[in-house]
């Protein structure tokens, strides 16, 4: 499916019920619910977007139900209805998805895309509504899946550091944008980086980004480089780096990473939900 990259987002359009109504959706690795915006919504956010309209489909039916969906950036509430979901060539009947209630104005009223496709494991849908993965593979449709892998080791530069040697965890997610990295690590990363702690991130100077190390994560014994150019962000001469802290271990107790947009823009990223790999290609 084609995707389009927004600041810190990868969204792209579905339709969903007959006659198909049309939505700009994030495509969310990190989280399993599908949601739009819709005319039972009453919040500023849901009044400059695409809002899904029931009764205006015939397909659509009404599960009666609702659920409070949370995110990093937000929490809003939505009421459960099935019906036909397109994309491209993907048709899943009977889909259930979220129908927005509320939602909170920031981050959702700036937002170029209407709601959110989650295509994580259904473990994390909330409610155990089933997913639209679920529902492609149900139907013999098209799956693409997410899922947490090993981190075995990391280097900088050209030196192996400790981190991870007893074993990380880490996050393939389209819907955040910086790498984040265990709060153990930051301090000494910062140091090797010679960033400083702002109100506007960690700065670098923008003159020292050919001379930075280039980061260097190994995955089963393969080398996923990371170059200065792909994790400083340079915005109008003043740069930061495209990295922060995650202050929360895996579900293991293990250190936890996200690999956001920041990594992923360098990467072709394939999710294999029947295997529970993920494959990497360098972006051309």
């Amino acid at each position: 499916m084609p995707a389009w990259d927004w600041e810190a987002s990868y969204f792209g359009e579905i339709s969903i019920g007959s006659p198909p109504q049309n939505f700009l959706v994030l495509f969310d690795t990190g989280s399993s619910n599908l949601w739009v915006p819709s005319t039972y919504c009453a919040s500023p956010a849901c009044f400059n977007h695409n809002k899904f309209k029931p009764k205006e489909s015939f397909t659509f039916t009404d599960n009666g139900q609702s659920y409070t969906i949370s995110y990093g950036s937000g929490t809003l509430t939505v009421v459960l209805g099935s019906d036909t979901l397109r994309i491209q060539t993907i048709t899943v009947k009977n889909q259930e998805f979220g129908l927005s209630k509320n939602e909170p104005t920031q981050p959702f009223y700036y937002a170029e895309f209407d709601g959110i496709l989650g295509m994580a494991y259904p473990s994390l849908a909330v409610g155990g509504t089933p997913t639209v993965l679920q529902g492609m593979l149900q139907q013999d449709q098209l799956t693409q899946p997410i899922f947490s892998f090993y981190f075995c080791r990391f280097s900088i530069g050209q030196s192996v550091t400790d981190w991870c040697r007893q074993g990380c965890q880490a996050i393939v997610d389209t819907g955040t944008f910086l790498v984040t990295m265990p709060q153990q690590y930051i301090d000494s990363f910062l140091q090797t980086v010679g960033a400083q702690l702002t109100s506007y991130g960690y700065a670098v100077d923008c003159n020292q980004i050919q001379n930075m190390p280039i980061i260097t994560f190994i995955i089963n014994g393969t080398r996923l480089p990371l170059h200065p150019s792909a994790y400083v962000l340079n915005d109008n001469g003043y740069c930061t780096l495209g990295i922060e802290a995650t202050y929360l271990p895996s579900q293991n107790g293990q250190p936890l990473w996200i690999l956001g947009d920041v990594f992923l823009k360098e990467y072709y990223t394939v999710f294999d939900m029947a295997n529970n790999r993920v494959g990497f290609a360098p972006s051309v």
